[in-house]
């Protein structure tokens, strides 16, 4: 398998990079939890204190979401808060999220990277310098490239946690 980072031939070249940066780290993200069964995606580590693969999944995919929108230019919808939201519970954790399958997160995440797609094609590489705002209060400021960047990233080193969650739940399967 050759793995790169060429783009789509219906964006902008920079634009096509960046989205395949995104793309990749959404299939490792598929391919790094296939096979889990619900009791793996709600294990929450050995203390029982850490964020679950299905909390993890659905953070990366709430936070891809509001960079799509974002991107767009265009403010999140209510039904979307809703349905994947919020960000962080009172206590300012990830929220919990129990009984939803694997299959069933990766759909929606695989929707979101869809949407994303589709906003790709209409940005040019020049749109890569906008400025938009994100955060809990919109106080931090960055380009779009950045974001777009930031969603690959932030899908990898979730990812991370994901692969040490397994680790320990099939060390607990051994014992």
């Amino acid at each position: 398998m050759l793995h790169d980072l060429q783009g789509q031939s219906d964006m902008s070249p920079v634009v096509g990079m960046l989205y395949s940066a995104v793309r990749e780290n959404s299939q490792r993200l598929q391919t790094i939890t296939e096979g889990m069964s619900q009791e793996e995606v709600d294990y929450r580590g050995p203390e029982h204190d850490r964020n679950s693969t299905a909390q993890l999944i659905k953070h990366i995919l709430y936070v891809d979401l509001n960079w799509v929108y974002r991107i767009k230019g265009i403010p999140l919808r209510q039904s979307l808060r809703e349905q994947y939201g919020p960000m962080i519970d009172e206590n300012n954790n990830l929220p919990m999220v129990s009984g939803v399958s694997r299959d069933t997160l990766i759909s929606q995440h695989e929707g979101v990277i869809s949407a994303l797609k589709e906003t790709c094609t209409q940005l040019t590489d020049a749109d890569l310098d906008r400025v938009v705002t994100f955060g809990h209060d919109n106080e931090k400021q960055a380009t779009i490239r950045w974001g777009i960047w930031h969603m690959a990233d932030h899908n990898r080193y979730h990812q991370a946690h994901i692969n040490q969650l397994r680790m320990w739940f099939k060390g607990k399967e051994n014992k």
